[in-house]
């Protein structure tokens, strides 16, 4: 049993939802990468998002494209990723790990070589934001031989027959993307979230983790209420942007802490 599912059910017992941050790596430099997923367990955490940073992130808006620019500058790329996940299990083994990125590095490399890689550095899951799942049934395929879980996005356009296309590749968990537009966009209506979460378990027993657009701790309460994860990006990146060098990580530590707190108490008896 991979370990995304491990710790959705062990939440599911607790009546909590997950947790997921997201950072990229590289950002603000590669020796920062490590202590900054630590920091985020230290601090709630369930499982973590980690971005291959890309020169043309189309779902991500300035914030984390700021962040790619800066781990490109660094000169991280696919494989220093996966090399500071590596890193990171060498402490940490327990908590889910999961890479976000783009089909081209990918490409880039040799989907073979890619997944050979990430089964070494112990890494439990995939996003790949540009392999529709028309195209990416081998690898698909070839990620769960591996036992990683292929994670797919859901829109809120994504129509009723392409959710159940998309429910019967994935593993690990659904991600519905609240809004229409890129991360760290518009206000979310949670409502709409609400009624969208619910669609998409008629048609799959996957968690269903939403995200882009979590800005604050209200909010996150709010999305925990009605999804079993919540995924923070761009407010976690933007307070590593904002931050004078000596404070990243205790700012990070407050900001991830209140996050979690909020969640945690969404659920609360």
């Amino acid at each position: 049993m991979s370990k995304i599912k491990v710790t959705f059910e062990k939440l599911k017992e607790a009546n909590k939802s997950a947790l997921i941050p997201f950072i990229t790596a590289g950002d603000p430099h590669p020796k920062d990468t490590v202590q900054l997923m630590d920091t985020l367990v230290e601090n709630g955490a369930d499982m973590i998002e980690l971005g291959i940073p890309f020169s043309d992130p189309m779902a991500d808006g300035p914030v984390i494209q700021r962040a790619s620019e800066r781990a490109l500058n660094n000169k991280v790329g696919i494989k220093d990723t996966i090399k500071l996940a590596k890193d990171f299990r060498k402490t940490n083994k327990e908590t889910p790990l999961i890479l976000m990125g783009y089909a081209n590095p990918i490409e880039a490399i040799g989907v073979e070589n890619f997944i050979q890689l990430i089964k070494e550095a112990q890494i439990d899951g995939v996003i790949t934001v540009d392999y529709p799942p028309e195209e990416s049934r081998e690898f698909v395929k070839k990620l769960n031989e591996q036992k990683i879980d292929s994670i797919f996005l859901l829109s809120p356009t994504t129509e009723d027959e392409r959710i159940k296309l998309i429910a019967e590749q994935a593993s690990g968990f659904l991600y519905y993307v609240s809004l229409k537009g890129v991360t760290g966009a518009a206000n979310i209506d949670i409502k709409q979230v609400s009624e969208k979460v619910n669609n998409i378990k008629k048609y799959s027993d996957l968690p269903v983790a939403v995200g882009f657009g979590v800005r604050d701790a209200d909010t996150a309460k709010s999305v925990a209420e009605i999804s079993d994860a919540v995924v923070i990006g761009s407010r976690i990146v933007k307070e590593i942007e904002a931050s004078e060098k000596n404070h990243i990580f205790s700012n990070v530590k407050k900001l991830v802490e209140s996050m979690k707190n909020a969640i945690d108490s969404s659920k609360a008896q």
